[in-house]
């Protein structure tokens, strides 16, 4: 060995391959013995098809060390130079209460938390989402509020098909007034043409009776450019016809303008990134819908509830959560399945910490300061477009002149027009900007004078002033000091189980490690701060980051184009199959309309294929868990040349590689269809097979399970659509210019950009090789937890060669049946031996999917499989008629510390209860509730913070 190897080898104590893979080689080693494989690559063989292996490496650079990898970031990260951002439009500066930002934004307990499925160990990140629905339905002036949702644009098109669902009206006409954000008229388009809906566009301030025709009709307050329209005629004529009526809003606005219901809105929406959460080049952001309360049946996304759990106490669920959990399939109301939680958490917590008294300062001050522009401008001979404003003002000048003089200015404001610009003051917004702005027009010279005038002197806005109280629950009035609002935090996060925590062994929802390395660089004020509309010139960097991952993505998955504007994997499903079927319509195939989809595939599919406009035709599945290939032959035949498209997830929603991919793909092509992949389980195949390589013609990934983006107990997400040459074209268009034959799926081009560098440096640090080995460990993990429980538990589906893919499925309806045990009391048990538990029921009732990633230790899976065995030696008590179900500690589980040190009546110990393998294995995690009632939250829907003589009642 060469000095020169030497020092390369001494220098490799930090290998990031090593530390995100959590088996060592001796691990390995030992876990291949088990299973009984003679290595890694042998066990992949006799697991992934050999029609579909790839040969050769993938086309990526090797792996880098951390410090090469960050050192480069950070150079691409100064190529970004914003300007003194004053565009609006949507997208506001904002300052994030460091208490906030440290304690949740980068609080590993927040951001490594999954869905809140199973509430018991989910208490405090509902509690937080019970925070924002509270503040979004007392803000908006309407009662009910839900979880958030993906962005302002897509939110918009949720309340239009919602408004389609709950109107009288007859109508397939959709109404947008013509000062509405022009990225959000273009998604609803995008929307609403598979649909049928008639979408118009038009200035309903001037012609309020185009709405009288419409099933709805969506109007801003304040508008796109700033205005606060009195819309009242058109809402009384909205409401004599049974027209919905939809405001896009802002909460900042809301604090101190009359809010949306008390205006007569049916809906609203809006986003509630100006409270704390950075523009991040577009996203991650929390919107909201919010609504009345005879509408809750039918609101779309996550709801959270409260409900009371076995000994009474007030606990919260996800409520009438069956229609996420268990999508309706085509007959779904939405195809949404991400929300975003840990930006909707951030904006309530900046409610909490602000209270009433701190937001009406921000917006009062937000608004004084644009109220002094329009005073100046006006001083200065200016003509500004709208006599009412909050925090956007536009002016009349020659916008390209005043535009590019501003950017002189080191200031980006807004061209609306040729003859007019708007500028947005924000929270981040001092004096002295405005005075650099307003020297652009020529009218700062009487700005100093404004200054020392009272200030009921200034040009004011003729706003509608808000007299309703806002915020009054006790939450929004308490942690105001950084102690409190710390241990609150701290308190919540406490109640919850995480990764940071523990493993989370959910099958289909891979939850590996999110590295500090690859999340540190989202705070980073380069990427955090940049406006999604900002000039080219300032973004360089980004762009740059985005170009490179997009090819990382396409050497990995084989396709030929990648789009990173899905900012969820159910918006990428959704553009893949748009894709699909305006690729049929360019080749004057109309009729091409029928998907097949298999009757495991999960229930986003389907609802994306119905919002996509196509027809779902449910394929069977065989008794061992693979598509049942006679029956798709048969139906794809049936279908002729109405075949648009299968929907296949691979490796399967059973967790096996089926060896006919390579034959289904070859149907439905013989057919003139086109083969969609769902890359849910990519995690399975990276570096070994490549979808684009072995018959499929589009897929959408998951970056926040494959490539490290966290869950954060529910998003932020990103689902990228990837695609073969022949459907590039058909990719979703730029929100603003939307150009090509597909229109946008959300707001801004590059979706939630602000996130997009956690799997550059992922991919950036594994290399070729490493991203092979973490697939590989992968499925070694899983084989060996299904190979450890096989003798107490039935493995439901395997493979040709008996091995299961990266996940694999318990089946508990053979005990279930003898002893009437539960898949959920196996679920809440696991809770005691401090687990979340894996998937429950899905793709099968009454089994649980475990996918262990490759991740976690060998020590934790063992710990997982002891705590598996031992739940099973439970259930031999019951078998044996030792304990009845109704007494033992599954049916009583999760046991809370009050359980155990209150009145014990049971016929197992306490130690029993609280310490399940023995006092030798001590308990770091008891719930705060026991089991909740489901059934009680759905009768009771309550969904706001109640008032707080409710909690000490119960």
């Amino acid at each position: 060995m060469t000095v020169r190897d030497e020092l390369f080898r001494l220098a490799g104590t930090d290998d990031f391959i090593a530390r995100h893979i959590g088996p060592s080689d001796d691990d390995i080693r030992s876990m291949l013995a088990v299973v009984g494989a003679e290595s890694l690559a042998a066990l992949s063989d006799q697991t992934v098809p050999a029609a579909i292996r790839s040969t050769a490496p993938l086309d990526l650079p090797d792996a880098r060390s951390v410090d090469d990898v960050s050192a480069e970031l950070r150079r691409l990260a100064h190529r970004n130079r914003p300007r003194t951002c004053m565009i609006g439009q949507g997208y506001y500066g904002t300052v994030t209460p460091p208490v906030i930002r440290r304690n949740l934004l980068e609080n590993p307990a927040w951001y490594t938390a999954y869905t809140p499925y199973q509430p018991e160990i989910s208490q405090g990140r509902l509690e937080a989402l019970l925070n924002f629905q509270t503040m979004v339905a007392d803000l908006t002036g309407l009662p009910l509020a839900n979880a958030s949702m993906l962005d302002e644009a897509t939110a918009a098109a949720e309340a239009m098909t919602m408004s389609r669902r709950v109107t009288r009206m007859a109508s397939t006409r959709f109404v947008v007034d013509a000062d509405t954000h022009p990225q959000t008229i273009n998604v609803l388009r995008t929307r609403a043409e598979p649909l049928g809906i008639d979408l118009v566009v038009a200035d309903l301030r001037r012609f309020p009776d185009e709405a009288a025709a419409a099933f709805g009709v969506l109007v801003g307050h304040p508008t796109s450019t700033g205005a606060l329209p009195d819309w009242q005629r058109l809402v009384d004529s909205c409401r004599s016809a049974g027209t919905v009526v939809v405001m896009s809003t802002d909460l900042l606005a809301c604090v101190i303008t009359t809010p949306p219901g008390e205006l007569g809105a049916d809906i609203a929406v809006g986003s509630a990134q100006r409270f704390g959460v950075p523009m991040g080049f577009g996203g991650p952001h929390a919107a909201f819908l919010a609504t009345r309360d005879d509408h809750a049946r039918s609101l779309p996304g996550r709801l959270v509830g409260v409900s009371t759990d076995t000994a009474g106490r007030p606990a919260l669920r996800l409520a009438l959560q069956t229609r996420e959990q268990h999508i309706r399939r085509e007959k779904a109301t939405s195809n949404i399945c991400t929300a975003q939680v840990l930006l909707a958490n951030i904006a309530g917590m900046y409610a909490v910490w602000h209270g009433p008294d701190g937001l009406r300062r921000i917006a009062q001050r937000v608004h004084q300061l644009a109220s002094v522009a329009v005073a100046a401008l006006r001083a200065a001979g200016h003509e500004t477009v709208h006599d009412t404003w909050f925090d956007t003002v536009c002016v009349r000048c020659d916008a390209d002149a005043v535009a590019e003089s501003a950017r002189q200015h080191g200031i980006d404001v807004r061209v609306v027009d040729s003859g007019s610009v708007a500028f947005s003051v924000d929270e981040a917004t001092g004096i002295d900007v405005v005075r650099r702005l307003l020297a652009v027009f020529g009218a700062d010279d009487t700005l100093d004078e404004l200054m020392e005038s009272p200030a009921d002197h200034l040009a004011d806005s003729e706003m509608p002033v808000r007299s309703s109280p806002i915020l009054e629950h006790p939450v929004f009035h308490r942690y105001h000091s950084e102690h409190e609002l710390l241990r609150y935090l701290r308190r919540l996060a406490d109640a919850d189980l995480a990764l940071d925590r523990t493993m989370i062994p959910l099958g289909s929802c891979t939850m590996k490690l999110n590295a500090v390395v690859e999340m540190e660089p989202v705070t980073w004020p380069e990427f955090a701060d940049l406006h999604p509309y900002a000039p080219d010139d300032e973004t360089e960097g980004s762009r740059t980051l985005v170009d490179e991952l997009e090819h990382m993505l396409v050497a990995i998955t084989g396709y030929d184009a990648v789009s990173l504007q899905p900012n969820a994997g159910s918006q990428g499903e959704f553009a893949g199959l748009l894709a699909i079927s305006a690729y049929h319509r360019s080749r004057a195939d109309h009729q091409r309309t029928i998907c097949l989809i298999p009757s495991s595939a999960h229930g986003t599919n389907a609802a994306s294929a119905v919002m996509a406009g196509l027809d779902v035709v449910v394929v069977n599945c065989d008794d061992h868990g693979n598509v049942d290939m006679t029956d798709l032959r048969a139906k794809a035949a049936q279908a002729g040349d109405r075949l648009a498209a299968a929907m296949v997830t691979y490796p399967s929603t059973h967790g096996v590689f089926e060896e006919s991919i390579t034959d289904l793909c070859a149907v439905i092509h013989d057919h003139g269809g086109q083969v969609y992949v769902d890359g849910a389980n990519l995690n399975a195949l990276v570096g070994l097979a490549q979808p684009g390589r072995f018959g499929a013609d589009v897929s959408h990934l998951n970056l926040h399970k494959t490539f490290c983006i966290p869950h954060g107990g529910g998003g932020p997400g990103v689902g990228p659509v990837a695609v073969r040459a022949h459907l590039a074209p058909f990719l979703p268009g730029d929100p603003l210019h939307p150009e090509g034959p597909v229109g946008p799926v959300s707001a801004a081009r590059y979706g939630s950009a602000g996130i997009l560098p956690i799997p550059w440096v992922y991919i950036s640090l594994m290399g070729r090789a490493g991203l092979r080995r973490a697939t590989e460990v992968a499925i070694l993990s899983a084989n060996y937890v299904a190979a450890r429980l096989s003798e107490a538990f039935p493995i439901l589906y395997t493979g040709l060669n008996g091995r299961v893919a990266h996940e694999c499925i318990i089946d508990l309806r053979p005990l279930a049946k003898s002893t009437g045990v539960t898949v959920d009391d196996v679920a809440k048990r696991l809770i005691d031996h401090g687990f979340h538990a894996p998937t429950v029921s899905f793709p099968v009732a009454g089994t649980l999917m475990v996918e262990p990633t490759e991740s976690e230790t060998l020590a934790e899976l063992d710990r997982f499989c002891d705590a598996m065995l031992s739940i099973r030696g439970e259930i031999s008590c019951v078998e044996r008629g030792e304990t009845s179900i109704d007494d033992s500690p599954l049916r009583h589980a999760p046991h809370t510390t009050a359980d155990l040190v209150g009145d014990w009546d049971r016929s197992y110990s306490r130690e029993q209860g609280a310490h399940p393998l023995g006092l030798h294995r001590p308990r770091t995690y008891f719930p705060p509730v026991s089991r909740i009632d489901a059934a009680y939250g759905d009768r009771h829907l309550v969904c706001s913070c109640p008032p707080i003589e409710s909690f000490a009642s119960a």
